[in-house]
């Protein structure tokens, strides 16, 4: 169903953009966590999490994200500038982070390989 595909484009859009401190604290902002129908829809969204739908997702930390956002402090926290800056930071250190394990672990997988191979020959 037509309308169906493009709700679910819709939602999946909007839950990969709650990775992205910086919309949080615009939504934030201009008082669309204080909106009780609005917090409603965010609980609504947490059907993301469930395999069937999180697969489509390129960015899996809005998961967490919106699982904060059921929280009215952590909402709250969202209005101060300085709290989404460090929610960033934080983001950017943990995929630098898990960047740099990744390529050692690739690196060593393909020594192992390439010493799996010369001891084959």
């Amino acid at each position: 169903d037509t309308g169906n595909r493009l709700r679910f484009q819709l939602e999946l859009e909007f839950v990969q953009c709650l990775a992205n401190p910086n919309y949080l604290n615009f939504l934030a902002q201009r008082g669309y966590f204080k909106d009780k129908a609005f917090v409603n829809y965010l609980k609504y969204l947490l059907y993301w999490k469930e395999p069937e739908y999180a697969k489509y997702l390129k960015y899996p930390q809005c998961l967490h994200m919106l699982e904060l956002l059921q929280y009215e402090h952590f909402r709250k926290e969202l209005v101060n500038a300085q709290c989404a800056k460090f929610i960033d930071e934080q983001q950017i250190l943990h995929w630098q982070h898990y960047s740099r394990k990744r390529m050692r672990l690739q690196q060593a997988l393909a020594e192992q390989q390439q010493q799996n191979n010369t001891s084959v020959k």
